[in-house]
């Protein structure tokens, strides 16, 4: 059956049309109907059972996120082991998270690169409401997907036409202005139910912990499905997102944040730019298909295509040096950025499944091939005029330069092609689950430097990744792992204008787990060590202003993940994650060898339940809370000075008004509160000129109807 309706089954009759729901495995495309998934098809492309999956994979269901009402995917991940997921607080444009120590965790949709991906953060933002699940795939994944980073992968999942009417409307308000309003329909278009369809439309605004920052937005993602057989099924996804005002990003100095001066600490709604000088925005359109075919019961085809389109544009003022225990003079520089980026991506599987004397095999091979390209202009002028007096701040003025004037820093063309073949099988005998997976990568990176007479730089590079585990699923639902795998990612970033092209960065994983879920329970433990070990990596200088290729670093660690419904009324998942990062082997004084690397915690650990009442007067009532503990890292590389830890609360309270009312079934009035406390902290620090101020307080009420 296609992928569509393998949750669901069509019998027509007369005029009428009945769904069936099916009550067996969870399908991964499909929404779940609670905050605990079973399946999941992230780490191997198959629909596998999590608990025999031998590697660390966290699902956040469309549930979760509902409940904890995230504004953002990074959000998604605030209760997950091992990930720093707003290391820079309210400044976070793009979705960066750290995983496993390693930064930045690339982002993929619907199985295809999102964004333009080097060593540093992919670009590009969507909005959580159009996805359907967010899962994380820990260690390397480049065998599976080609250029990745090996601390960690997110895989998006787009909400997708179901057979099942969805009729969903949310409504919602809160403190710094929020507005927003959203809605999700879908459903079956014609009487043979061959088409099907889902639309998703939301519009927010928000005033930022930042003054005189702003964010807002307006997407669509419009969806449909067509069946004309039973084995055959073509699903067109589209999306446009537009933001007219897609955030504030900018740094701060340790001296004010982590260390009190004589003027005391900076405000914590400080803007650090010029009110006078900001221009934020973002546009993304996306256009692409998943065509899926069985033969027979044993092979069947999938194919994966997108093409988007990204524009994006900043103007501030940006804090560069300066800063002391006794002076609040900031130095900064007035800058413009401008990125036209455009992506191709395609992924051609092959699925068979058959057996070899008493050994079950799913086998799995593909061809992809990604084409990406960025059209970069930055323009910037320093100077004193620029200073800034954060103990006396003052705004506008007449040293602030016309865009035309501002002097063209770096104009750079680039373009990325990579193919990528790949096989894995699947092997199952008796309890032993077996994972072989193997993958040959060829890349073309050919830059353009449009500041140096249009020289050109090309860089072709080509390897090997592979994995190999083994799982044992015992009856009582323990199932203890092994596995090694490796990652490989040609390097999008660039050095000094005029140097050479970076070398691709590779690592290597080491892990060893154990997963365990009771038969027929909704609950899932993970436990799992790790050992990563990652080659060639880059690192900002920031006194040259650019990158550069500085060596080794190791990261291990463990990881504790535990998410169960206990009862029909209460759930509740906890995460804690310990690692030890070092930098092996460094070319660059500012990270020396020997050192942990900036903005990595030892400990990190979360809790969350939720509790339904469903009997007596307080029916339809549930009440939620979290606590969130991100334990203190080294503010650089250097390791010379630390920032403290810190606790966060959450809450959530929701009523089902139709318990009261029959007159309002299926509409939900929902509170959350993140940051309950509205504590101010410091959420890390890349250097003493890189820190950021964590996330205030955060009220939104949310009124949902669905029908």
């Amino acid at each position: 059956m296609a992928a569509q309706t393998l949750a669901a089954e069509t019998v027509t009759g007369n005029a009428d049309v009945m769904v069936v729901i099916a009550q067996g495995e969870q399908n991964t495309t499909l929404p779940t109907g609670g905050m605990i998934a079973k399946q999941s098809a992230a780490g191997t492309k198959t629909q596998t059972p999590l608990v025999t999956t031998p590697q660390s994979i966290t699902v956040v269901t469309r549930a979760q996120m509902d409940k904890q009402r995230v504004m953002s995917v990074s959000d998604a991940f605030n209760y997950s082991a091992s990930v720093l997921p707003n290391y820079r607080g309210s400044s976070n444009r793009s979705d960066e998270t750290i995983v496993r120590g390693f930064r930045y965790a690339p982002k993929f949709l619907d199985g295809l690169s999102f964004g333009l991906i080097g060593q540093g953060a992919g670009i590009g933002k969507i909005d959580p409401w159009l996805l359907e699940r967010v899962e994380l795939i820990r260690g390397p994944a480049s065998v599976m997907y080609g250029q990745v980073d090996p601390g960690g992968t997110v895989i998006m999942t787009s909400k997708r036409p179901t057979a099942e009417n969805i009729r969903h409307l949310q409504v919602s308000a809160g403190n710094k202005r929020l507005g927003e309003a959203a809605f999700d329909f879908g459903g079956v278009l014609n009487e043979d139910s061959a088409l099907l369809y889902r639309l998703n439309v939301i519009a927010s605004t928000r005033q930022q912990f930042v003054n005189d920052a702003r964010q807002q937005r307006m997407a669509i993602a419009p969806a449909l499905t067509w069946l004309p057989n039973a084995d055959t099924s073509l699903t067109v996804l589209t999306s446009y997102q537009y933001d007219p005002e897609a955030g504030f990003r900018n740094f701060l100095p340790a001296y004010g944040t982590v260390f009190a001066t004589n003027a005391g600490y900076i405000p914590y709604t400080l803007n650090v730019s010029d009110p006078n000088y900001y221009h934020s925005t973002r546009e993304q359109v996306a256009l692409g298909y998943i065509f899926e075919h069985s033969f027979n019961k044993a092979i069947s085809v999938q194919q994966n295509l997108r093409y988007s389109q990204l524009h994006d544009n900043y103007k501030y003022l940006v804090y560069s040096t300066g800063g002391s225990a006794t002076d609040t003079t900031l130095m900064r520089n007035q800058q413009r950025e401008n990125i036209d980026a455009d992506e191709l991506g395609i992924d051609n599987q092959l699925k068979a499944s058959f057996a070899t004397h008493t050994v079950n095999h799913t086998l799995l091979a593909g061809l992809d091939y990604k084409w990406q390209k960025r059209n970069a202009n930055f323009w910037r002028k320093t100077g004193d005029k620029y200073n800034f007096d954060w103990a006396h701040p003052r705004y506008g003025g007449a040293y602030l330069e016309n865009d035309s004037d501002l002097p063209l820093a770096r104009s750079a063309f680039k373009k990325l092609d990579q193919v990528g073949l790949y096989v894995q099988d699947q092997a199952v005998w008796q309890q032993w689950n077996l994972l072989l997976s193997g993958r040959h990568d060829w890349t073309e990176i050919r830059t353009y430097e449009r500041t140096l007479n249009n020289a050109k730089r090309q860089s072709n590079d080509d390897d090997f990744t592979g994995r190999a585990a083994l799982l044992y699923a015992f009856e009582n639902g323990f199932s203890p792992y092994i596995s090694y795998s490796t990652s490989f990612e040609p390097n999008l970033d660039s050095g000094i204008p005029g140097s050479p092209p970076f070398k691709p960065t590779t690592g290597e994983q080491t892990e060893v787990g154990m997963k365990f879920q009771p038969v027929g329970s909704d609950t899932l433990l993970t436990l799992s060590l790790f050992d990563i070990t990652q080659k060639n990596i880059t690192s900002w200088n920031s006194k040259l202003k650019f990158n550069e290729q500085i060596g080794k670093v190791e990261s291990r660690g463990a990881e504790a993940e535990l998410g169960t419904q206990i009862t029909p009324a209460l759930s509740l998942m906890s995460a804690y994650s310990y690692t030890e990062a070092e930098t092996k082997e460094s070319t660059n004084a500012s990270t020396p060898a020997g050192n942990r690397p900036a903005a990595t915690p030892r400990h990190m650990a979360s809790a969350w339940g939720t509790y339904l009442v469903h009997n007596g007067p307080l029916a339809g009532l549930a009440l939620g809370t979290g606590v969130r503990y991100i334990g203190s890292s080294y503010g650089d590389n250097k390791e010379s000075f630390s920032v403290p830890h810190y606790i966060l609360y959450d809450a959530m309270v929701s009523y089902d008004l139709g318990v009261a009312s029959s007159q309002w079934k299926g509409a939900v009035l929902q509170i959350n509160v993140n940051n309950l406390t509205d504590k101010h902290y410091v959420a890390s620090c890349s250097n003493n000129e890189a820190c950021f101020y964590g996330v205030g307080r955060s009220i939104i009420a949310t009124v949902s109807y669905r029908w």
